[in-house]
């Protein structure tokens, strides 16, 4: 894949709770420089990223409800609508783990519609978190996060107990259909990983080690 395509499938993350201005400086410094697609940053940097990436091309992601998806539905759409109003072009919301995880099936479609109509009209990515799900659960939160409106869904955090697997991926593109979009995010390290995840069906990648990645390096430990 040449380096260029290979750059536009890259959401450059910075999720850690101490990241600071320096830093949020550097990713949107090496976005502009390597043309990935989007910055993906806690929704407090927002008004910081946005301001940077102005003109650039590279879009502003702000995560909501994240990383537990255990905010109510309202914290979350009001999350997601001041994103929007402060710059923020995709979000990428965690859904309610918990209430999946108890057959809860309208509250999550629920949650996830309060947000899809709050960033309107920009798209988001539903965090499945699959580390927590069964194989069923994980089709169920597709189809849920199909019919509620979602533009992708995506695999993980970066903050659970595991990221992306080849695997994972296959399922939720199987299900969402060729349509919607998958996000492979957690543990993408090196172009290798990236290559597989994007042959698995992932149409976009998360990820810290994006400089490392299309230097053809590799071997990053971050998100």
């Amino acid at each position: 894949m040449p380096d260029n395509e290979l750059a536009r499938l890259i959401d450059h993350t910075l999720l850690k709770p101490e990241a600071g201005k320096a830093e949020l400086e550097k990713l949107c410094q090496e976005a502009r420089t390597y043309r990935f697609a989007t910055v993906c940053v806690n929704s407090a940097n927002i008004p910081t990223v946005a301001r940077l990436l102005e003109g650039s091309g590279v879009l502003p992601i702000a995560v909501v409800g994240f990383p537990l998806g255990a905010a109510t539905s309202g914290a979350k759409a009001f999350e997601a609508k001041e994103a929007v109003a402060q710059g923020a072009r995709e979000i990428d919301m965690v859904l309610n783990i918990g209430a999946l995880k108890s057959r809860d099936y309208r509250l999550v479609l629920e949650d996830i519609r309060a947000v899809v109509e709050a960033s309107a009209p920009y798209p988001v990515k539903v965090i499945l978190e699959t580390s927590y799900l069964d194989h069923d659960q994980k089709v169920i939160a597709c189809v849920l996060s199909k019919i509620a409106g979602a533009a992708f869904v995506k695999t993980s955090t970066g903050f659970g107990g595991g990221g992306a697997t080849v695997e994972d991926i296959q399922l939720m593109r199987h299900v969402v259909g060729p349509d919607m979009g998958v996000k492979a995010s957690g543990g993408v390290r090196s172009r290798e990983d990236l290559e597989r995840m994007v042959a698995a069906g992932a149409s976009r990648v998360g990820t810290s080690s994006s400089v490392s990645i299309v230097l053809g390096k590799g071997g990053g430990t971050g998100y």
